[in-house]
């Protein structure tokens, strides 16, 4: 098993509550060969991503992290 972690600060509790609330759908539509896992505390969210070899981890984090970036970025522009 491949793991990867990240710790993902934002500038406020709003902004993390849009990216969480945007991207739960998406972790439990799930991604094959891959278990991913949030919590929060604060104004920073973990994101944990769990996959079976690594090329499908570097999928799914390449998708997490442009959905978080794409969140923020529809935020801004609302």
């Amino acid at each position: 098993m491949k793991k990867a972690n990240f710790t993902i600060s934002f500038d406020s509790t709003s902004d993390l509550k849009v990216v969480v609330d945007s991207i739960i759908p998406e972790i439990k539509h799930k991604i094959p060969k891959t278990n991913v896992n949030i919590s929060t505390s604060g104004k920073k969210l973990f994101l944990e991503v769990v996959s079976e070899d690594i090329s499908s981890l570097r999928a799914s984090i390449n998708s997490y992290l442009r959905w978080i970036q794409t969140a923020l970025n529809v935020k801004k522009t609302l």
